[in-house]
């Protein structure tokens, strides 16, 4: 009985392991790559909530059930309590940021700048919640945590999933230093997009542990939505009041130098 039971077993797990590996390939890949297409680009939010619907199409294949994923609706509650309690302190950091004159320059980010402000309500409402927020929490915190839990323990499936998401990050903080102009250098450029893809991975583990405590990804996508939503609004506000301050000064001196 011992011995057919495992016999059973070991193609199951061999199995599991091979949708594991595949989730990370797939993950790790698809932002570097995919996002690099104009098509990808100019259709962001369908195409990847095509890649959302794809990916718990192939969890359900694979014998993911919802309570694997954070899905489950008596979970709800509590996910949406401790992503709230995380989310709060973050939004409110970046708003602050953008109040105080000295570190509003810490929040520009020409991307933003270049919006008006129909295109950042897009960005906000649209584009970040579902072709960012949604799609990167179910593929990793839901699907590719899950995948990785039948294979490995929590604290390793935690740190792979948290991996790969750091390198999902590599392609759009390079653009996002291109855009900005930083680190100019090729040596300058690969300590950066590694410096982030670090960080990127130490903000994974953040969310993975939300998603855990929780039991439920409205945790994670709580935080994810404050950070990736707010810092937009935030930049713009403080381009904004940047520009009330500077026109203030001027028109100072104006009336200085005709007294």
């Amino acid at each position: 009985m011992t011995r057919e039971v495992g016999a059973r077993g070991r193609p199951r797990r061999r199995a599991d392991a091979a949708f594991a590996v595949a989730a990370c390939a797939v993950l790790a890949g698809y932002n570097n790559l995919a996002g690099l297409a104009p098509w990808h680009r100019r259709w962001y939010p369908a195409v990847n909530a095509s890649a959302t619907a794809a990916a718990l199409a192939a969890a359900a294949a694979g014998g993911l059930t919802a309570g694997d994923l954070g899905l489950r609706r008596d979970r709800l509650r509590a996910g949406l309590g401790l992503g709230s309690a995380a989310a709060a302190p973050v939004a409110a950091a970046l708003v602050l940021a953008a109040l105080i004159p000295a570190t509003r320059p810490v929040l520009d980010d020409q991307r933003v700048a270049g919006l008006n402000g129909r295109q950042l309500a897009y960005h906000v409402l649209l584009r970040i919640p579902l072709g960012t927020v949604a799609w990167e929490e179910i593929a990793f915190r839901g699907v590719l945590a899950a995948a990785l839990r039948r294979v490995l323990a929590e604290p390793a499936a935690a740190a792979v999933a948290s991996t790969v998401f750091g390198i999902w990050h590599i392609r759009p903080t390079a653009e996002a230093l291109a855009a900005n102009r930083l680190a100019s250098g090729r040596g300058a450029r690969i300590a950066a997009v590694t410096a982030t893809a670090v960080g990127t991975t130490a903000a994974g583990t953040l969310l993975s542990a939300l998603r855990q405590r929780s039991g439920s990804l409205a945790a994670p996508v709580l935080l994810h939505l404050a950070a990736n939503c707010t810092a937009p609004l935030a930049s713009a506000l403080a381009r904004t009041l940047t520009k009330r301050r500077r026109r203030g000064v001027g028109l100072a001196e104006k009336l200085t130098l005709r007294r």
